[in-house]
């Protein structure tokens, strides 16, 4: 009985988590423009009950700048993981069932990606493409796979090595079969955890990447642009533009960040059954 107690607890939890965040974004989204126009009248006034995180510099309506910049940051990590993701099961499926020397290859390239540190990799490549939300989603999505690229890797070639997939061999099926019946299937839970760890990553370097000025353009309504924006009045006593997208900030990726891990805990056979 407390076994059950204990997988129903996190399957709710992990139930409310997905809403809020669900919520979070859709609310983002609805947001008009009118909901955080400029109004000089109302310029640099600290949180009260009319603006719960006050107002930025030109009078707008900092709580709902933020929900709409976290939506739109969302929209390009979530775009970006699922790129990512995608291309880290191909690498993955391609170095365990390819020859040694491909195998070899994409090590190698694995390693050369990882060896540089991403902010600074989606800053060149962000660069490279125009910059704009173009350049940020291409350069988020070519760096944020390795990790997951090497665990589907091992996956694949644990199961190539199963009986099963032997047999179906010995019975004269393809190796597209295979992969489509035997592979891609044990793949799906690993796809998914791997991509909601990758969206508070993918979210961060976002924020960090627009923040210093390579990422989305600073007419965007994003929580790097805002914070970008505070920096030049906190010396002013403006504190609550930095702080209060800040932790807004931290508290969305964090609720992702558990969220992966309660999905890893669900989706895994062994955690499944403690």
């Amino acid at each position: 009985m407390k076994k059950l107690n204990r997988r129903t607890k996190v399957l709710l939890l992990t139930a409310v988590m997905a809403l809020v965040l669900i919520a979070v974004y859709a609310f983002g989204l609805l947001i008009p423009e009118e909901a955080y126009a400029s109004s000089f009248l109302q310029a640099k006034q600290p949180p009260s009950f009319a603006h719960p995180f006050g107002t930025d510099s030109l009078g707008r309506d900092l709580l709902m700048r933020t929900l709409k910049g976290l939506s739109v940051s969302m929209t390009v990590g979530l775009v970006a993981s699922v790129i990512s993701a995608v291309i880290a099961v191909l690498v993955g499926i391609a170095a365990a069932t390819g020859s040694k020397y491909v195998d070899a290859f994409l090590n190698w390239l694995i390693d050369l990606v990882m060896g540089v540190p991403h902010t600074i990799l989606v800053i060149l490549i962000s660069f490279a493409m125009g910059r704009g939300l173009k350049g940020l989603l291409i350069g988020i999505a070519a760096t944020h796979w390795c990790s997951l690229a090497r665990l589907i890797r091992g996956e694949v070639l644990q199961l190539r090595n199963q009986q099963y997939v032997a047999v179906s061999r010995r019975l004269g099926k393809s190796s597209g079969w295979i992969l489509c019946n035997h592979l891609l299937p044990h793949l799906v839970p690993q796809f998914f955890v791997g991509l909601v760890l990758m969206f508070p990553h993918a979210i961060l370097h976002e924020a960090s990447v627009s923040f210093l000025g390579y990422g989305l353009p600073p007419e965007q309504p994003a929580i790097g642009i805002i914070l970008s924006e505070s920096m030049r009045y906190l010396s002013a006593g403006m504190w609550w533009t930095a702080v209060f997208p800040g932790l807004l900030l931290v508290a969305i990726v964090l609720l992702v960040d558990r969220l992966g891990d309660h999905l890893r805990r669900i989706l895994d056979p062994y955690s499944a059954q403690e």
